[in-house]
């Protein structure tokens, strides 16, 4: 196991691009951190990055507290495992394991962590491989091609390939996202039992927010190359950042309203298209110096309720659409110039027909401010669990 520390990178191409700026993460040892955030955010350029496969323009990057820049990657002690397994073709799977161990030998009697002599034999290989295959449902297929497997089985194979080296630190750029959905949550599960049992440092990109929050110890969300928010999944959840980490985290993705904080009969309120929400007790203390600004009210979809005003204060809204989802439904409403999604339970025989209007209501305990020029959370979010 290692740490992994960025100082102050910054990585700009010649075109003029700035993929990632001033980027502070500390990874701990042992800790599977996964990078999340849309296409271009700079999550797998900072992967890249640590494996030597890009040099910073600027900072420092450290494994194990040594600094690593101008390293080239055999020396980092990393394994990276790609979205394509990219396998040899005319290697069995027992070669493919093996390949990468064998090549890396040489390169083996100074490992990154000390000056120590490493010789890694034929035997050895031959342990390490058999236990790659043993951990990862391998031992049937090991005299097996690449194409007689399956998609998983062929990514098994690339992160056994990375296991049987016994890297400081797994690289792994969304190696789940060709796959089709029941088995990619089989492999997140695998993922997720294989770090238990090696208790190894991973530092995992994906653009699949769900996927982040179902495996990561923390999660670090990433917007044009500079971290928004690290924290753990749940603190993601119940306390954004900001509007950007509140939209993103979650699904469906939380609704928000443009609005104005207004005082009247001597409290404070939430006023939008005409309509005034008053405040809790705690909403208003906290929310009092920003009396008069614009706001934005953020909602999750699990938090809104039909035809419950015993919630809260309900308001009408107009239902446009009904997406059945097995247990439930999502649906949208819309009143105005303004729109909201709730999640609804119950069969789809409880479903109303598009263009009825119905009364919503919410729990304002769970109600999140944000200052509507900067996005900036006012303090405000759903409480902790």
């Amino acid at each position: 196991m290692a740490a992994v520390e960025l100082h102050q990178v910054t990585k700009q191409y010649p075109n003029g691009v700035l993929a990632v700026r001033d980027l502070n993460l500390t990874v701990a040892e042992g800790e599977l951190v996964v990078l999340v955030g849309p296409s271009g955010c700079g999550k797998t350029t900072t992967l890249r990055l640590i494996a030597g496969l890009e040099e910073p323009t600027a900072g420092i990057v450290s494994i194990a507290g040594r600094v690593v820049n101008g390293l080239p990657p055999h020396r980092r002690d990393v394994a990276m495992v790609f979205q394509r397994p990219a396998l040899y073709p005319h290697l069995n799977v027992r070669d493919n394991l093996a390949f990468g161990l064998r090549l890396r030998r040489p390169f083996l009697r100074r490992r990154i962590s000390g000056d120590s002599e490493v010789v890694v034999s034929e035997k050895i290989v031959a342990e390490r491989v058999a236990e790659a295959a043993r951990m990862l449902d391998l031992e049937e297929l090991l005299n097996r091609r690449p194409d007689q497997l399956s998609g998983g089985q062929q990514q098994r194979v690339a992160l056994g390939r990375a296991v049987v080296r016994r890297p400081a630190v797994f690289l792994l750029d969304e190696p789940l996202a060709g796959l089709d959905p029941p088995l990619r949550n089989e492999m997140r599960r695998e993922l997720h039992l294989l770090h238990r049992r090696l208790a190894i440092t991973m530092i995992y990109v994906t653009h699949d927010q769900v996927e982040a929050m179902a495996l990561g110890d923390r999660v670090i969300v990433l917007d044009r190359g500079v971290i928004q928010q690290a924290d753990r999944p749940r603190v993601l959840y119940q306390r954004p950042r900001n509007r950007f980490v509140a939209g993103f985290i979650g699904w469906p993705s939380m609704s928000f309203i443009d609005g104005e904080l207004i005082g009247r009969d001597g409290h404070l309120g939430f006023s939008a298209w005409g309509w005034w929400l008053p405040l809790l007790p705690e909403q208003e203390r906290v929310l009092a110096p920003h009396a008069g600004r614009p706001v934005t009210l953020g909602i999750r979809p699990e938090h809104v309720r039909i035809a419950a005003p015993q919630a809260g204060p309900a308001i009408s809204l107009e239902v446009v659409l009904v997406e059945p989802l097995g247990g439930g439904s999502l649906w949208t409403l819309r009143r105005g110039g303004w729109q909201l999604t709730a999640l609804v339970g119950g069969p789809p025989a409880d479903q109303p027909p598009v263009g009825q209007t119905v009364e919503v209501s919410w729990d304002m305990r769970q109600a999140h401010w944000f200052d509507r020029s900067s996005g900036v959370c006012l303090g405000l979010g759903g409480p902790e669990g």
